[in-house]
């Protein structure tokens, strides 16, 4: 059994993402309408995520736009407010993703009781944020600083938008990612939220580290859902749930039941 069961409730799980509005401090947060409407906008999504079934839910500043890779006070503060508001209507385990700082987001699971975190903790990446460093060994001694030992770290070893500075190939990222920092799962990414996955990297990673929990980290959806969990252990979705499948827009509740009917269909077949 992986925490995934233990944590989460079940093998092959979808943890469903729901997305924040520009929030204070952000160039798109809309001031007319302020913060009581982002809040309001991200209950709005948690019951439609929580409606249509899904096993867990991580919240993001996802239309933080343009990101930042040492994040704002303010940014935590919001995301700590929404999160906070939220908490009573929280009814599957939650995780945090502040985008893009790792210790941000260590500090926001802390201060919420989140049970995991998603985030890029390792490597040098040439991106559209430009050149994008990391400390994981810092990021580690700070996470048992404030207490957050039992917080799982998702790492996302293909990030989005950005390119690996050294020439190094999938296999040799993931075994060292693994046996350098003990990372609790593995993320496999496709170019941007929404982007497939490429089944070949994903099986790639989940074959150099058959022990290691591998998760689809974008562009799961109801086409490819079987495929995709047939390689990996889990998915991370977001973009697929919305109307249309559109990112821009809101949780459609009857595409997230959709989606989930076929997932409880496909574990049933595998005796979870």
């Amino acid at each position: 059994m992986t925490w995934l069961k233990d944590i989460i409730g079940t093998e092959k799980a979808i943890i469903a993402m729901c997305h924040l509005l520009p929030l204070p401090g952000d160039p798109y947060f809309n001031k007319e309408k302020g913060m009581d409407y982002v809040v309001e906008m991200a209950r709005k999504d948690l019951k439609a995520l929580q409606d249509g079934g899904v096993d867990a839910v991580m919240f993001s500043n996802e239309f933080s736009l343009p990101y930042l890779t040492e994040v704002k006070t303010e940014t935590v503060a919001a995301m700590a407010r929404i999160i906070g508001e939220l908490i009573v209507d929280i009814k599957v385990p939650f995780g945090v993703n502040v985008l893009w700082d790792a210790k941000k987001s260590l500090d926001l699971a802390a201060a919420t009781g989140a049970k995991f975190v998603r985030e890029i903790f390792t490597g040098v990446y040439a991106s559209d944020f430009g050149t994008w460093n990391t400390n994981v060994g810092d990021t580690i001694r700070h996470q048992y600083r404030i207490g957050a030992e039992d917080v799982k770290l998702l790492f996302n070893i293909v990030p989005e938008a950005a390119k690996y500075l050294a020439n190094r190939d999938i296999e040799s990222i993931a075994k060292s990612t693994v046996f350098n920092n003990r990372p609790d799962a593995l993320c496999v990414s496709g170019l941007t939220a929404g982007s497939q996955t490429d089944t070949e990297i994903l099986s790639r990673v989940k074959d150099i580290v058959p022990e290691k929990i591998v998760l689809a980290n974008t562009g799961v959806r109801l086409s490819n859902l079987e495929e995709q969990l047939s390689i990996a252990d889990g998915a991370v979705v977001g973009t697929t749930f919305k109307y249309d499948g559109k990112f821009e827009n809101h949780v459609d509740v009857r595409r997230v039941k959709e989606f989930m009917d076929k997932v409880k269909g496909f574990r049933n077949n595998l005796n979870l």
